[in-house]
């Protein structure tokens, strides 16, 4: 069966980190939809507009094997304010995967209690936002269902750890060269 997942954006994202998950794991043949909270076209961060495949509300009767949280401290902020995105999250948690990158891993996954008791990364600063994460520091850290990531420069390294958990190992090696990324 091939992988759903889906990707939201929210206005303030951060575009590396939304872009390369999307454009890798779309490589990977998994089906990716990115859903825009509020609009179909989302700014980023850096004044870069995203057309989105759909508007986060047609998503909320469909189910997905992942769902990804791109950072961006405004974007970030966004997504935690979305009763909708935070209800998502929750569902795809009960048997799927939740990535997030950046400010999302506090900002976002902070509030909802899948956090608790797991190893996380995230930007530099942002685990002050959340008491009691076990904050690694590490470029990409994945903890059973849960997969965090630092900042833009991790984006890849992201991408690749999510394909491996959809996918297996094979695949995201796969995709690695094909993309000739060196790792790490």
């Amino acid at each position: 069966m091939v992988p759903s997942v889906l990707v939201v954006l929210a206005h303030g994202f951060e575009e590396v980190e939304a872009i390369v998950p999307i454009d890798l794991i779309r490589r990977s043949g998994a089906k990716v939809t990115v859903a825009g909270l509020d609009d179909l076209t989302i700014r980023g961060a850096h004044n870069i507009s995203v057309a989105c495949d759909v508007g986060m509300e047609e998503c909320r009767e469909r189910s997905y094997d992942c769902i990804i949280l791109p950072g961006g401290s405004q974007g970030s902020k966004n997504l935690a304010a979305s009763a909708l995105v935070m209800t998502k999250i929750i569902e795809v948690a009960q048997e799927g995967i939740v990535a997030a990158i950046c400010a999302a891993p506090a900002v976002v996954l902070g509030r909802t209690g899948l956090l608790e008791g797991k190893r996380v990364t995230g930007f530099p600063g942002t685990e002050e936002l959340c008491e009691g994460l076990l904050f690694t520091g590490r470029g990409v850290e994945v903890d059973g269902s849960i997969i965090t990531a630092q900042a833009a420069g991790s984006a890849v390294d992201f991408a690749l750890a999510i394909i491996a958990s959809l996918m297996g190992a094979e695949q995201a090696a796969a995709i690695a060269s094909q993309i000739h990324y060196p790792g790490k």
